[in-house]
């Protein structure tokens, strides 16, 4: 009798922990816990539900405008949020917003894939272009600069071109499919740059709350290996991309941008999947431990003067004409965009500022 009670306690692994009854089809890296297919779907659902709950991230009938790359990480948010809209009933107005950084092979691709969330979701869908808003397209820039700021151009460009799309749209609050491997790679290249004054809002769920339009991000918490598998059905043994069939029959682009691999951020995420593959309880301890993060004295005093005497927080850029950080009556954007207009091939964005040279 001892030996007939004891069998089922070696196999009690091997069923979900939750219902008890399927067979576990993953092991999350968050918890570790095993858990079948249908189980992860209501817990992955649920957890972004109480996300936004808790963090009191929307209030209804705001307009919300969702950042659409047709990338793994947006798509998904854009199905699970117009679905917990309707569940929940959040009261919102949602919008899929693009930014078409004009990367061939790479950009063009994805956004077909956005136009196809568009009919799927029945979102209305605004693409907003670099070449549109600067001149310049990502493949022209890094012909005139290299690779080697290629990820800092993009990064101020992409940040502004979203806070203009989404001022055209007229929304109340732009929401990201930044994931907690996303802010776990911000978290280490802030620490690599010293850059002390992000590593004190970089964790934040909610950002930009002093400038026009805040974001937030409900995926804060989520690991990227959850919204991988999420759209899928699986098996115990099988988790790769080839091997996948769509279950929810999400429409997404499952590629990296053609130039972010050969830079200091390409290292990073390589660095970064390396320590999770050791540890899968790296990413969560890291935004913890950072969560609230605040500056010492000192260095809030040196931030002070830097945006006092430097910087000018959401003052409108006199050369763009749009509201954002800015440096001597010109945003960042205008910063970086001079010294190309004026065909300077060596450029550092530290010492780009506006050129007084004809």
């Amino acid at each position: 009798m001892e030996e007939s009670e004891t069998k089922p306690k070696r196999t009690g692994g091997r069923f979900c922990c939750i219902c008890n009854q399927r067979k576990a089809a993953l092991k999350r890296p968050k918890t570790l816990e095993q858990i079948c297919r249908e189980c992860f779907y209501d817990v992955f659902e649920e957890e972004i539900h109480q996300v936004i709950v808790t963090n009191k991230l929307f209030k209804k009938g705001e307009r919300i405008a969702l950042g659409a790359s047709g990338g793994k990480d947006s798509t998904v948010l854009a199905y699970v949020l117009s679905k917990l809209n309707q569940r929940h009933n959040y009261g919102l107005d949602l919008f899929l917003l693009s930014v078409d950084e004009g990367i061939t092979g790479y950009r063009d691709d994805s956004l077909e894939t956005v136009k196809r969330n568009e009919i799927q979701y029945g979102l209305p869908l605004k693409i907003i272009s670099y070449k549109e808003l600067y001149g310049w397209t990502m493949d022209e820039i890094v012909k005139m600069i290299g690779l080697k700021n290629n990820c800092t151009f993009c990064g101020v460009f992409r940040r502004q071109a979203l806070d203009r799309g989404a001022a055209l749209l007229k929304v109340d609050k732009l929401v990201t499919g930044h994931n907690a491997d996303d802010i776990a790679e911000t978290v280490l290249l802030n620490i690599l740059r010293g850059d002390i004054a992000r590593l004190s809002r970089c964790t934040s769920i909610t950002t930009g709350e002093d400038g026009p339009i805040p974001r937030c991000k409900p995926f804060k918490y989520t690991y990227e290996k959850e919204i991988v598998i999420y759209p899928y059905s699986f098996v115990w043994h099988c988790l790769f991309y080839h091997s996948l069939h769509s279950h929810n029959k999400l429409s997404m682009f499952l590629n990296y941008c053609n130039y972010s691999m050969q830079t200091l951020e390409g290292n990073i995420f390589a660095y970064k999947k390396d320590t999770e593959r050791i540890k899968p309880l790296t990413l969560a301890i890291l935004i913890k431990e950072w969560k609230g993060y605040s500056l010492t004295k000192v260095h809030m005093k040196i931030k002070l003067f830097v945006m006092e005497n430097i910087y000018k927080t959401n003052r409108v850029c006199q050369r763009l004409t749009f509201s954002s950080l800015t440096i001597n009556k010109g945003c960042i954007s205008y910063v970086l965009l001079n010294p190309l207009n004026q065909t300077l091939v060596e450029l550092s964005p530290l010492k780009g500022f506006p050129s007084t040279k004809p």
